[in-house]
């Protein structure tokens, strides 16, 4: 029914913007089960298949080639590596235990279930590993860097969305645990009192967004976007994982964190703008899937569940060896698997005090994200062809 660029790039935006506007506005329930993110790619699935919108679009293409390296500049601007260092300390190390877990879990989780995922699984596991390190936005990345097809894609989404249902409540839960954990872990009986003093000293960025900023935005992330395509183009293919996509999205990500050390950073606005651009894209990659490519979806969840289970040992081994109390240990966790939205959850039901800390650990996790991920499916590539 609709052709034209102009047409299905109104429908994506208008798919995204209901959503939003249901769960700001209504509030449902289901929203705390199933977020926006998984409406916004599925019902452009239903469009496209039943030929309401179309299921291939040079859209889409430009999307891919312009939008998501926009999005990781501008998203990377959030990131104060000197707050990270003075108020997280040890519980950096705790996440960066939880994402050892994910990267070396994707690959034992693959092995298991390989024979069952089919040949391209491991582009799904790679764009898995992006989210379950950062968040949404590296999953995209490295899905268009790796060239993920859309259908292990949808595969990725529905198996992060289905293992976030469950591992939520668990992280949420363990507040109850605090006691027992810390003598587990040895935690210092002070520690939560150090940590929410050094978060009453962090500096706030200004949320006053201008036109200029806007204009400012703009240009960072497009001038980012070339510098890295040009760049990108010199240097050599590693096929399968290290094509010129790939070289693209570790060069927005390593101008993005430069970036982020300069008064850029400083520019209000950034978050906004880059989770409007990702969300958007999320549905046009949705557009793209064809519904025969979901069939493989209980194995690919039942994978998705062992490698989670690999991350939660990880944690706790993490926890144990840095002495650090369960409230820093579900927020490092939540900040690797849910990202920006969900580390600000766990941190509210866990000591409200700490949210300011578990978005700046989530801010990490999207600084490595593209990196790891890329790492993650280069693994899971070596074990497909071994």
């Amino acid at each position: 029914m609709i052709h034209s660029a102009h047409g299905t790039l109104l429908v994506l935006i208008g798919i995204a913007a209901f959503f939003f506007f249901l769960e700001k506005h209504f509030r449902w329930r289901i929203f705390q089960y199933l977020p926006p993110l998984i409406w916004i790619y599925m019902l452009p699935i239903a469009l496209s298949n039943t030929h309401v919108i179309p299921l291939e679009s040079p859209l889409y293409d430009g999307m891919k080639n312009h939008a998501l390296p926009i999005f990781v500049v501008l998203m990377l601007l959030e990131i104060d590596f000197g707050a990270v260092l003075r108020v997280i300390g040890r519980g950096v190390l705790v996440m960066l235990m939880g994402t050892a877990g994910v990267v070396l879990g994707g690959p034992i989780a693959y092995a298991l279930f390989r024979n069952q995922l089919g040949p391209e699984g491991w582009k799904g596991f790679g764009a898995l590993a992006g989210s379950w390190i950062g968040g949404t936005g590296n999953m995209l990345a490295i899905g268009g860097g790796v060239g993920t097809p859309p259908e292990e894609m949808g595969l990725a989404v529905v198996a992060d969305n289905l293992v976030y249902i469950v591992w939520l409540p668990l992280l949420l839960a363990s507040r109850a645990w605090a006691n027992r954990f810390s003598r587990f872990t040895g935690a210092d009986a002070d520690r939560v009192q150090r940590l929410e003093e050094a978060v009453g000293r962090l500096g706030q960025k200004s949320k006053e967004v201008e036109m200029h900023h806007l204009l400012y935005l703009a240009f960072i992330g497009l001038a980012a976007s070339a510098l890295a395509t040009f760049v990108a183009g010199h240097l050599p293919e590693i096929e399968p994982v290290f094509t010129t996509s790939t070289w693209k999205v570790l060069g927005v990500t390593t101008i993005g964190i430069l970036l982020s050390f300069t008064p850029a950073r400083r520019i209000p606005g950034s978050y906004a703008v880059a989770m409007a651009i990702i969300y958007v894209f999320v549905a046009s990659m949705g557009a793209r899937a064809e519904l025969s490519g979901l069939a493989r979806a209980p194995w690919f969840v039942a994978a998705a569940f062992v490698w989670i289970g690999i991350h939660g040992l990880f944690c706790l081994i993490g926890a144990k060896l840095m002495r650090v109390d369960v409230h820093t240990a579900a927020i490092a966790s939540a900040a690797n698997i849910g990202g920006a939205a969900s580390a600000p959850i766990v941190a509210a039901t866990h000591r409200e005090s700490l949210i300011p800390m578990a978005v700046l650990m989530a801010l990490v996790g999207y600084a490595l994200g593209n990196y790891l991920g890329l790492l993650t499916a280069q693994l899971c590539y070596l074990v497909a062809s071994s």
